[in-house]
């Protein structure tokens, strides 16, 4: 069931399939299902009555039992660097963050597809609060079409709170609309899904969409990354890589790695070594990141000149890879550190 408010059902989140359910069960011109899906998705309309070229009477019997489900940003903190960091409410009176990240020619949402997340890695804060709830597909697109500089973006990463492996079928049908003429006809090289490496919900992904696709992997030994991702014990890196040896990543779809460095733990010329072998077959690139340290965790960032050196021994054994520059730390904005947890406990406390 998608997102409702006073007991009316959200338009936002919904396909052209089930717009014309909706307008023949409501006895609607068949045509009308294509003219709701213009104003939701390319004119962005705020309110069925905004839906002009639709009879006032149709629009009437749409509004007895729909709205259009979107809300506004309920908190914006800008950094230092032009990023900015969006809270929105959602059903059930939770929180959700996600952030906007502009350069140059670019224009980045990075989205969330939970509030919490219920996989524990050690350096991120998401998974410190905790699993909380699933977003719906309304949920996950009001944080595209509800801010600001909606008009303006131009890629749209699935990076925010949450695992989108572990939520499958709306964050699929929001890739879905995005994607579609009737929709936002997104190109899906402009989105990418990233994933811990959840098998059952990355083979779905795989076989149902050609967006981008980012595992996290952060090392290439097995009992090591254990230590830091607890996830390695059911889905082995080792299968992630195996899969995906099964697909072509050379032509429309791409695979990338995401590699947090931490001083001293998987920042070696060992961990190198074996990420080169690990890889080796799959045609990917491996995104080098900076940790930002969070409360509790006793891990440090590796420091530039082992980053440069990683990324340049990787590089030059046939692994592109890249250092991704940090924004938004200054408003825990960056990779790792989206958090709801202290909004949600004021909130309780607020309600007792």
């Amino acid at each position: 069931m998608e997102h409702e408010t006073q007991n009316k059902i959200a338009l936002v989140g919904k396909t052209i399939e089930d717009f014309k359910i909706i307008v023949s069960e409501l006895g609607m011109p068949g045509f009308t299902a294509k003219q709701i899906s213009e104003w939701l998705y390319k004119k962005r309309v705020f309110s069925i009555d905004g839906m002009t070229n639709i009879s006032a009477k149709n629009r009437d019997l749409l509004s007895e039992k729909y709205e259009i489900g979107r809300t506004l940003p309920v908190q914006t903190v800008e950094s230092e660097d032009g990023t900015k960091k969006y809270l929105f409410k959602t059903e059930g009176g939770h929180f959700v963050e996600s952030v906007y990240i502009p350069d140059e020619d670019r224009a980045t949402l990075c989205v969330s597809s939970q509030v919490g997340c219920k996989m524990d890695c050690m350096f991120c804060m998401t998974g410190k609060q905790g699993f909380i709830a699933q977003l719906t597909t309304t949920e996950i697109l009001n944080q595209i079409l509800s801010i600001p500089e909606a008009e303006t973006l131009t890629n749209i990463v699935f990076m925010g709170m949450g695992e989108p492996f572990d939520n499958t079928l709306p964050m699929l049908r929001s890739l879905e609309i995005l994607t579609a003429d009737y929709g936002y006809a997104w190109s899906p090289r402009r989105i990418t899904v990233s994933s811990i490496g959840l098998i059952p919900g990355m083979k779905v992904f795989l076989e149902k969409s050609n967006c981008h696709l980012a595992i996290s992997l952060h090392s290439p030994f097995t009992d090591e990354r254990l230590k830091l991702m607890p996830i390695e014990k059911a889905y082995p890196i080792a299968k992630v890589l195996e899969e995906l040896r099964k697909h072509d990543f050379s032509h429309q779809r791409r695979v990338s790695f995401e590699y947090i460095l931490f001083d001293g733990v998987n920042d070696t010329m060992r961990h190198a070594v074996e990420l080169v072998k690990i890889l080796r077959g799959i045609d990917c690139r491996v995104n080098l990141i900076r940790f930002h340290a969070i409360p509790g965790v006793d891990l440090k960032s590796s420091s530039v000149e082992k980053m440069t050196f990683f990324r340049d021994y990787l590089t030059s054994n046939g692994v592109t890879s890249t250092i991704r520059r940090s924004r938004g730390e200054d408003i825990l904005a960056a990779c790792g550190m989206l958090s709801t947890l202290e909004k949600e406990k004021s909130e309780k406390q607020t309600e007792a």
